[in-house]
């Protein structure tokens, strides 16, 4: 059975903005696509890979806040992300934490003002 979760959005307020800041924290390329109403950045996928892919969405519904579910993303340094969240205009809100065997996980406010995790194993 798969994971539960095949898609995310994270809403934003100026597309371009929040594409060129998940692009230079992460180093990703994303793809612009509009559906309807929804102008979107799509993060990178691979079919048939594991994990959950989605996109930044800009629309009249969708507004970037610290509240409700919260998505994590992988990185080989969380240390190194955080640099990067900082130089591209984020801020820390909670530094690198332990969480045990599971490794650590850290929370950040991207450029629109969503709260976003980071998870590595080291």
């Amino acid at each position: 059975m798969p994971n539960p979760v095949n898609w995310f959005e994270i809403p934003v307020l100026d597309l371009e903005r929040a594409k060129r800041f998940y692009e230079a924290v992460f180093g990703y390329q994303m793809s612009l696509q509009q559906m309807g109403p929804l102008q979107m950045a799509w993060f990178p996928a691979e079919q048939g890979a594991p994990f959950a892919t989605g996109s930044l969405v800009q629309a009249e519904s969708y507004a970037p806040s610290h509240a409700g579910s919260c998505v994590y993303f992988s990185v080989p340094s969380i240390e190194q992300a955080l640099a990067q969240v900082i130089d591209n205009g984020g801020k820390v809100l909670s530094p690198k934490t332990p969480i045990g065997q599971f490794g650590f996980v850290a929370h950040f406010q991207d450029s629109e003002g969503n709260r976003v995790a980071l998870h590595a194993e080291s």
